[in-house]
Parts: C-alpha cells; structure tokens; sequence
C-alpha cells in the first residue's frame, strides 16, 4: 500500500521550473498559490528531491491562518511532515523545513556520520543501495498514516516517481513565460522515457495570468 501521490508544480510554456542558475524564480500568480495552499492544507505530507532543499530551502508550510485552524479542528497538525529524499545526506543542518515535522530518506551510500548528526533533528530513513527506494519510501509513510502525498518538485524526483509508475495525479500551472535555456531544470528532468508516457487530461483552466492542466496518471502502460 502506498499514498494518493500528486504532483503540483509551476512552469513557464516552455516546461522549465526555473533558470540554469537554478534559484528558484516566481512563476505562479497569486490566485496560484493560494491555491497550492489549498493543495498543501489538503496534505498529509509534502515530499521535495534534496535539489529543491538546495537550491530554495523552502519551508513547505502551509501560509493561510485559516486552513492551518481547518487541519487543527479536523485532528491534524498545522502543517503536514515535510519528506526529503537525500540519497547521500547532503541536506544542511539548517534548512528550514527543519522547523517542523521532517523525515528525511537517504540510501546505504550516504555518510554515517552526516545521517547522525541530521538524526538529531529529524527522523532518517535508508532505503534502498545507491538511490533512495521510492516504493519502499511510499510503503513506510503510508504505514505511518500519510495518505495524501504532495510532491513539489524537483523535476528529478517527479521523474522517478513517473518511472515507477508512483503518481497518480498532477497539477501544472503554466505562466505566460518563456524562461529558454538547454540546462534550465524542467517539469520532468533526466533522460528520456523507453515508452511515451501517456496522461488522462481531466481539465484545464484559466487561473489568472496563466491556465492549470489537471492531469491523472494511467496505471502500468
């Protein structure tokens, strides 16, 4: 058994998430993030690739007052666990989403003394040799009561998921923008699929300046 998985990411027309610098740059609307705080609220946990910890340290908490009461009232923390998946535990001691609720994955490969020290404070899981075993990670989290996963990225970690057929919807905001750039991180990153990966479109609509596709994966193709 494992989660309800999906994706939410923002993107320019092009497909990328951000430049080749790789910092993280506004591309939602505001009527965007609202609704992916409406996104997150809905979340038992938030799940990000170790890239996104990096590159932004985000907080991943949910900003509205409102729906933090709403996840209170209804038995839930103010904001969902936060994931990271960190094959060699490379995440720094100071990341923000250490503020709250963490459980950090890495694999055999990562260094025992950096796993003791973020032990200290967060959780840390190893799964898998040399990459983090997302079924295995999605099997754990579920047994720990997680049954809405959001995953906000990177491009890398959406990638993987997709390959082992782990997602079952996805949200993309597409901005009025054109970003370019051959080494620009993209919606989904790495070498290309053996089999095109096809998609069911469930709808699509204009959210202020740009339009949201609502996507859902189709099972083993």
């Amino acid at each position: 058994m494992r989660p309800h998985v999906f994706v939410n990411v923002a993107a320019s027309i092009d497909g990328k998430i951000s430049d080749e610098s790789r910092k993280q740059i506004k591309i939602s609307c505001e009527e965007d993030l609202k609704r992916v705080d409406e996104l997150r609220a809905s979340a038992d946990a938030i799940m990000v690739g170790i890239g996104t910890i990096l590159a932004d340290d985000p907080k991943l908490n949910v900003k509205s007052e409102v729906l933090r009461k709403r996840r209170v009232l209804e038995g839930k923390s103010e904001n969902p666990i936060k994931v990271v998946v960190d094959s060699k535990c490379r995440i720094p001691e100071n990341a923000k989403i250490f503020e709250g609720k963490a459980i950090v994955a890495v694999s055999k490969l990562a260094d025992k003394e950096r796993i003791e020290r973020i032990s200290k404070i967060a959780e840390v899981v190893v799964f898998g040799e040399k990459k983090v075993d997302l079924k295995s990670l999605l099997g754990y989290l579920y047994e720990k009561g997680v049954r809405r996963l959001m995953v906000e990225g990177g491009g890398t970690l959406i990638a993987s998921l997709l390959r082992e057929n782990l997602v079952d919807e996805i949200f993309v905001y597409f901005a009025p923008i054109i970003i370019g750039g051959e080494r620009s991180p993209t919606i989904c990153d790495g070498r290309s699929f053996e089999k095109l990966l096809r998609l069911q479109l469930v709808s699509v609509e204009r959210l202020g300046e740009g339009i949201l596709v609502h996507l859902k994966a189709q099972g083993d193709q």
